[in-house]
């Protein structure tokens, strides 16, 4: 299983940004789908998540509103577009694939999950 992370990079306050994760190696429709982020120095928090069936979805509150996750699963991939950033959205982004087929959206799913590589989101003031 390979999850192929892109799309991060340099903006300023209040800019956007699409995150990019390309799922290979397993059934993508059948499993819940999500991001996560690193700061430097902290662990590793939940951003959002979508269910196997794409009709769920969940955010941590402070993305909530500016956030959202998308999923096609002809191309195997899920997306994260951001909006409205903030220098408190700066982190290492990684996407994760759920292996509980047939999952729900919420973050204990990812307890057990296949992990991408990672991509650097830098929000400048």
């Amino acid at each position: 299983v390979q999850l192929q992370a892109s799309g991060g990079g340099l903006v300023q306050t209040g800019g956007s940004l699409t995150l990019s994760c390309a799922i290979s190696g397993r059934a993508f429709g059948v499993y819940p789908h999500g991001w996560f982020r690193q700061s430097p120095g902290k662990e590793r928090d939940f951003v959002a998540a979508i269910s196997w069936s794409g009709g769920g979805t969940v955010y941590t509150d402070t993305v909530k509103g500016r956030f959202t996750i998308t999923r096609d699963d002809a191309k195997k991939t899920i997306y994260l577009q951001m909006n409205s950033l903030r220098p408190e959205d700066t982190a290492v982004y990684y996407c994760a694939s759920s292996r509980r087929r047939f999952g729900s959206a919420d973050p204990p799913v990812f307890e057990d999950a296949y992990w991408g590589q990672g991509t650097q989101v830098t929000v400048s003031s």
